[in-house]
């Protein structure tokens, strides 16, 4: 395999696209519009899923392999490109009621940091938070990427590299010849490569809905909002009741998200906006005289259980798929990329890719 297209330039694409690069492999990656400004650029950026606990031991070693890689992904990408994609290990907070034993027994059996705090040393660690509680859940080992700088960063790399990418061209179908793929066709001409490698997030079950066993992924909106802060007013991300907060080390801090069934309408909605605005303010009253910078909606790619699909097509040898990470792409998408191009090269997996694999069925917790 000396070439490889890659449909979809999100983060698990470029990140796909960087570690096929790195193995010597020719790379062409084809975005319908500008790379990166779907739900890589929409989401939160936390290196770590929401209550980690409640997804299959799948989805935990995709994103434990990650979280320790993203350090040294950060600092390698902001030397070589001069663009920080600003990891901040500052820590997240999750008030989970009823669920201590299971995050305990969970975070033993993975032997990872977790701690059960009171309220005393949650103000501590988060002073401008309104309500504390006992029993808050905290993970020190937790950070969070500022996921547009990390595509400005994948893409500046990807260049330097010599990758070739093509923007703001549209996809029209795979061309194939017997079971092979031979290129795909687009609105600007037949491309052709050795293989093809699909990362084109929520839209990746439709585009395959013609092949047989097409992956189950669908769009599900979520919306945003960012204050503009000082550096520290807001230290730690905090998760209660599927809302979260994240610090930026430039002090923004995102609020979010909702999760909406509303197929590809992208549209951010004001109903969603004054319901996101009220609970951040009753959560942080300092947000009350912070300046509301932006409120922006995404589609996350929806699995079911949130397990990826990451892998070879059943029915077509140079066919491959790394989508459908729902809320965690960039939780998960070193570890993804890493895997898919493992098995692309048939290199030693670093994890076993059996669950991963397209007609696996997607275990429950």
């Amino acid at each position: 395999m000396d070439h490889v297209l890659i449909i979809g330039g999100g983060a698990l694409g470029l990140l796909s696209a960087r570690e096929l690069s790195q193995a010597g492999i020719k790379v062409t990656l084809v975005d319908r519009q500008e790379p990166g400004r779907e739900s890589s650029w929409a989401g939160g950026g936390i290196v770590s899923p929401l209550y980690p606990w409640r997804y299959p031991d799948s989805v935990t070693a995709l994103s434990h392999w990650s979280q320790r890689y993203y350090p040294e992904l950060a600092a390698s990408l902001a030397e070589r490109t001069g663009i920080d994609p600003e990891f901040n290990a500052c820590g997240m907070l999750i008030h989970a009621a009823g669920e201590v034993l299971d995050a305990t027994t969970w975070s033993d059996r993975w032997n990872l940091d977790l701690e059960t705090l009171d309220q005393a040393a949650v103000r501590a660690l988060e002073p401008a938070r309104a309500e504390t509680f006992d029993d808050t859940l905290w993970l020190p080992g937790v950070g969070n990427i500022r996921n547009p700088r990390l595509i400005k960063s994948l893409l500046a790399d990807l260049e330097l590299r010599g990758v070739e990418i093509l923007e703001h061209t549209h996809i029209q179908r795979l061309v194939m010849q017997q079971e092979r793929v031979t290129g795909v066709a687009t609105d600007q001409g037949t491309l052709h490569a050795d293989a093809v490698l699909v990362c084109a997030g929520a839209w990746t079950g439709d585009f395959l809905q013609g092949l047989p066993a097409p992956p189950d992924i669908r769009p599900l909106r979520g919306q945003m909002l960012m204050f503009r802060t000082q550096p520290g007013t807001i230290r730690r991300i905090m998760l209660e009741e599927n809302r979260y907060t994240i610090p930026r080390l430039d002090g923004r801090v995102l609020f979010g998200s909702s999760l909406e069934d509303a197929g590809y309408d992208k549209s951010a909605t004001e109903v969603v906006r004054a319901e996101l605005l009220d609970l951040a303010i009753r959560r942080y009253p300092v947000l009350a005289e912070a300046e509301l910078e932006k409120h922006w909606a995404g589609l996350r790619p929806a699995s079911p259980n949130g397990v990826p699909y990451i892998g070879r097509h059943p029915h077509l040898d140079n066919l491959f798929v790394n989508a459908g990470h729902f809320r965690n792409g960039i939780a998960m998408g070193p570890a993804s990329a890493k895997l898919v191009v493992d098995l692309m090269l048939g290199r030693p997996p670093i994890l076993p890719p059996d669950p991963y694999a397209l007609d696996a069925p997607r275990e429950a917790t």
